[in-house]
């Protein structure tokens, strides 16, 4: 039988991204973004807030687009400071390289296994699904999740007794699928 878990954000990440005030490189998202039309052109932000200071810093959105390539929705989801807007575009790589910034998710997510009653059975079958882009260890949601300690799993992968299409050694933040045999 085959468990599904889902790895699903609890909050927005943190930014990493050196702060100009303080020795600070952690902003959190303030849900809030700057839009600013100058004739046919306009841009817009996302602000970000030093955890440090406070300082507000600015993530690019759109910069000197025409007004009338963009979208009326999304022009209506910047104005309506919508936060779900700000988890897709910090989740955009593209935004991501433009403003040089990296995220961190510890903390900002969890791991729903749908319950213990696997725990006890021999093989298990799981298949690991993404709701957002988050880089986990494979080890480490094979740990939380069968209640082990990630040396007892990385042991377990080494005994060729966790199976999986995927590499378990590095981080993934796509679905896949992997087999533990105890």
């Amino acid at each position: 039988m085959l468990n599904n878990w889902v790895v699903t954000p609890t909050c927005l990440p943190s930014v990493l991204r050196r702060c100009h005030t303080c020795p600070s490189e952690r902003f959190r998202a303030s849900g809030k973004f700057r839009v600013n039309a100058n004739h046919k052109v306009i841009d817009a932000w996302l602000l970000v807030l030093c955890t440090a200071c406070g300082e507000t810093a600015k993530l690019t959105v759109l910069e000197r687009i025409n007004v009338r390539s963009v979208p009326p929705e999304l022009l209506d989801r910047l104005h309506d400071n919508d936060l779900g807007l700000t988890a897709e575009l910090l989740q955009d790589p593209v935004v991501r390289r433009r403003n040089r910034i990296a995220l961190d998710w510890d903390g900002a997510w969890r791991l729903d296994t749908g319950g213990s009653d696997h725990l006890d059975r021999e093989v298990i079958d799981v298949s690991v699904r993404f709701a957002a882009r988050i880089p986990v260890r494979p080890v480490r949601l094979i740990a939380e999740g069968c209640g082990l300690s990630r040396a007892e799993v990385e042991r377990l992968v080494a005994e060729g007794k966790v199976v999986s299409a995927v590499r378990l050694s590095g981080k993934v933040s796509g679905d896949f699928t992997f087999t533990l045999k105890r």
